[in-house]
């Protein structure tokens, strides 16, 4: 047994796996982190970043959510089965943001806040710091289901500071990203109201905060 633990160890640093990707998957339905995906992570790093956590890796199809009783991250379910979007798979990274969430008190579904982080494929579970640039104002089934926006600093898109210039820089990306969640529920279940700027960004990043302390507490 200990020939095969070291074998293991050896095969991974060989590999180049990171303990970030290293999150303890308990079956094909179930990935913990190292710690809670959804109270162990700051909201908001030092530096000014935020902390991501990667649901749904972009090209993928497999609907996960970090669940917010436990922290775990599961395969959600349709009908009875693992859920999968019946459309192209997801234009960017897709994940959430720790330690808040979208207040039913203001519209929200009381869901952590949602986030885009656009740049090169993530893997689920891992935990990133993304830089915050705008957000994708949207509803679903009535109630607020905003996405913040933001890009992986070691990128080519690590420069961006805005919505408008990311339009500028790379054009047709926000059209892309907003015409997917239009239609990928299926037609007239979400509406879009366009993109806002860093600073609605901020302020909603910053109620979710809130919101996030007061059911703490």
């Amino acid at each position: 047994m200990k020939t095969k633990g070291l074998f293991l160890i050896f095969a991974l640093v060989v590999l180049g796996v990171t303990s970030e990707c290293l999150a303890l998957q308990q079956n094909r339905y179930e990935l913990r982190g190292e710690k809670n995906f959804f109270t162990g992570y700051e909201s908001v790093n030092p530096d000014g970043t935020i902390n991501a956590v990667i649901e749904i890796s972009a090209g993928d199809n497999e609907k996960w959510e970090v669940q917010k009783d436990d922290g775990v991250m599961r395969w959600g379910e349709e009908n009875g089965r693992p859920r999968l979007v019946e459309y192209l798979g997801y234009p960017v990274n897709y994940g959430m943001v720790p330690k808040t969430v979208l207040s039913g008190e203001k519209g929200g579904d009381g869901d952590p806040l949602d986030i885009l982080v656009i740049g090169r494929q993530l893997k689920r579970g891992q935990v990133i710091k993304a830089k915050l640039i705008g957000v994708l104002r949207m509803t679903s089934e009535g109630m607020r289901d905003d996405k913040l926006l933001a890009v992986l600093p070691d990128t080519h898109f690590g420069d961006i500071k805005s919505v408008h210039e990311l339009n500028e820089k790379f054009p047709g990306v926000t059209s892309i990203i907003e015409t997917w969640f239009i239609n990928y529920e299926g037609q007239g279940k979400v509406q879009t109201e366009g993109f806002g700027s860093l600073e609605e960004a901020d302020l909603i990043l910053n109620s979710a905060r809130e919101a996030y302390n007061v059911i703490k507490h």
